[in-house]
């Protein structure tokens, strides 16, 4: 997890301001943010210290910058994760939605996840070796994706460098192909959008001194016509994509896009990435196995551990003898690859997840409870008469500040409002229910109770209550 895209607000200049934005009253807005972040300061003191204290050494006051990217008067600092509980440094319970961006989307802490650390760290953490379990591990990967080679990363952002590279070698071809508004981590070659048509550098990012689009291309998604027009001069190694979009705001797939996504590559002689690592809330084998996708690599991260760092990325046979090949014709470093990579105690974790955490079982139970709350917020919203929309795959859920899904990462990019969303994901942390602080996301976890979300509804419906008057 690392920049996300913020909404923004579309209040245009010289706009009426008492004029209702999205439906929302804005000095009902007003009033209610300056309560609410009242009420946050005064109940969470050993937060303010902490904070405080992390000030002294620490950029921006916290570890990773995206942690101060709340909205909140300060971070709110974590005492302990269980279940789908989450307290803070000041003893308040909350019930978790976001759930780490999805690195916890199984719960925090599952026991098989604890019982096999535990049970790990004491034979050893780390060594450069393979582990006992690696051959089951693969097994498991294997069996459950539908890839039969596979190798692991720290993160997902390695995988996705990792099939990067591989891709550009294995075909020598130069150049990659993104979708505008992607999320593929802290990927460089991925780091474009499109505005006016036109490629550029992703705004905001730091630090960048050489041209990516250079050798990364970038079409709206949904827009096959286009891809088709990129793909059709060879140069193209690989079409990394998510199946569907989810960082910029959820943009899903139109009926047949990814069959002629598949189609369009294989003509092309381009490679096929599928970025699981957010729709893995899809089902068991994620969005690729419930939806018969045919990727040549696949990329799964965060969650894949139960939360202990580890990604993975798989591949076909034909991929794989192409990675031969180009490590017979280049021997030396390959530029992959970490120390701690694969280390013993992600290999175990791993396990764990796979044969315990990671059920049909759960995700029927995550899926059942996602359907309840999509249909519960639709019914809000409609109550409220407001111009939302709400999007789910699978166990994820999510609403948009706009009357209609977007298409591709163009429009989504146009939606939201940091006031409104910031404002109401405050009003719901005060009543004990975390969403995620980047986009307007929701996930339910094995842990996730059937009074876990009425509570997130009714707190919900209370704050568009007061927000609509």
């Amino acid at each position: 997890m690392t920049d996300h895209e913020l909404p923004r607000s579309q209040l245009p200049a010289g706009s009426d301001p008492n004029a209702r934005r999205y439906g929302v009253s804005p000095a009902r807005l007003s009033a209610l943010m300056m309560r609410e972040r009242a009420a946050f300061a005064a109940r969470r003191p050993r937060s303010a210290e902490l904070a405080s204290q992390a000030a002294a050494h620490w950029h921006d006051g916290v570890p990773l910058h995206w942690m101060s990217d709340w909205g909140l008067p300060f971070p709110m600092f974590l005492e302990r994760a269980k279940g789908s509980i989450l307290t803070d440094a000041d003893g308040h319970e909350h019930v978790d939605f976001c759930l780490g961006d999805t690195g916890s989307m199984f719960g925090h802490a599952p026991e098989p996840i604890v019982r096999a650390v535990a049970e790990q760290a004491a034979l050893g953490i780390t060594g450069m070796l393979p582990s006992v379990h690696v051959p089951e591990v693969g097994r498991l990967l294997a069996a459950r994706f539908g890839l039969p080679w596979w190798q692991i990363t720290m993160t997902a952002s390695d995988a996705n460098r990792a099939v990067i590279r591989w891709a550009r070698a294995v075909t020598g071809r130069r150049d990659i192909l993104v979708f505008d508004g992607c999320y593929h981590g802290a990927v460089d070659d991925t780091h474009v959008r499109l505005r006016d048509g036109r490629p550029i550098l992703r705004p905001g990012l730091m630090g960048q001194v050489w041209s990516l689009p250079e050798h990364t291309r970038v079409v709206p998604f949904n827009d096959l016509a286009t891809l088709e027009a990129e793909l059709t001069d060879g140069d193209v190694a690989l079409v990394l994509t998510e199946p569907v979009m989810t960082n910029i705001g959820m943009v899903l797939p139109e009926p047949g896009f990814h069959e002629a996504v598949r189609d369009l590559t294989h003509r092309a002689g381009t490679l096929l990435a599928i970025d699981e690592t957010h729709t893995i809330s899809s089902g068991p084998g994620g969005y690729t196995r419930a939806h018969g996708l045919d990727p040549d690599f696949f990329v799964l991260g965060k969650p894949i551990a139960g939360g202990v760092p580890a990604a993975v990325y798989g591949f076909t046979d034909a991929v794989a003898a192409g990675m031969k090949r180009a490590r017979a014709a280049t021997p030396g470093y390959s530029g992959m690859g970490t120390t701690l990579t694969a280390n013993a105690l992600a290999v175990a974790a791993m396990r764990a997840c796979l044969r315990e955490v990671m059920t049909a079982g759960a995700y029927d139970h995550m899926i059942a409870l996602a359907d309840l709350l999509a249909g519960e917020l639709e019914r809000t919203i409609t109550r409220h008469r407001l111009p939302w929309v709400v999007t789910r795959v699978g166990a994820r859920v999510e609403f948009m500040l706009s009357p209609t899904r977007p298409r591709d990462g163009g429009e989504a990019g146009r939606i939201g409002d940091v006031e409104i969303e910031g404002a109401l994901r405050l009003y719901l942390i005060e009543r004990g229910v975390i969403i995620t602080p980047f986009h307007n996301m929701m996930l339910i976890a094995p842990t996730t109770t059937r009074g876990d979300v009425e509570r997130l509804v009714v707190a919900f419906d209370a704050a568009m209550a007061e927000l609509t008057g």
